[in-house]
């Protein structure tokens, strides 16, 4: 074999194992998700006792925007999409978006980038307002529809 060859199996085969390594902090991100929704699959956040109340909801009395994520949670490792949605409308979507989010960064990773956004100026704010009115609409008296069932 000449040296050219060894050269580009050696490269080849340093390449696919720092792939892998590359891949350890996803996966073990991705283990430590899993073990938590088991959890919250296996112990029912609508049983009291087995969570912390929301700390917004025990001292100001009103929802805020993570009120009944816990419930959704447990709804969608049941299959009930529709509960999930009823406990927090916010829930589902967040979720797809972090599936996303998670994909985009074992892909970066193991093409050996990093995962970078840079989010226009006026995003934080708009986030801000967006946090505040959902909060606000999710205590409107008579207004079901947002708050946690």
């Amino acid at each position: 074999m000449t040296s050219v060859t060894q050269a580009r199996e050696a490269a080849r085969t340093e390449d696919t194992s720092s792939r892998w390594r590359r891949l350890l902090l996803p996966a073990g991100v991705a283990g430590v998700v899993a073990a938590g929704t088991a959890y919250v699959a296996a112990v029912d956040p609508n049983d009291p006792g087995h969570y912390p109340l929301c700390p917004t909801f025990a001292l100001a009395g009103i929802y805020c925007p993570g009120c009944g994520m816990l419930r959704a949670t447990h709804e969608l490792t049941q299959g009930d999409l529709v509960g999930a949605t009823a406990m927090n409308p916010l829930a589902v979507p967040m979720y797809v978006g972090l599936v996303v989010l998670f994909v985009a960064w074992v892909l970066a990773r193991w093409r050996g980038r990093s995962l970078r956004w840079d989010p226009p100026t006026w995003m934080p704010a708009a986030l801000a307002v967006a946090f505040v009115a959902f909060t606000i609409a999710r205590n409107v008296p008579g207004w079901t529809l947002l708050a946690p069932a």
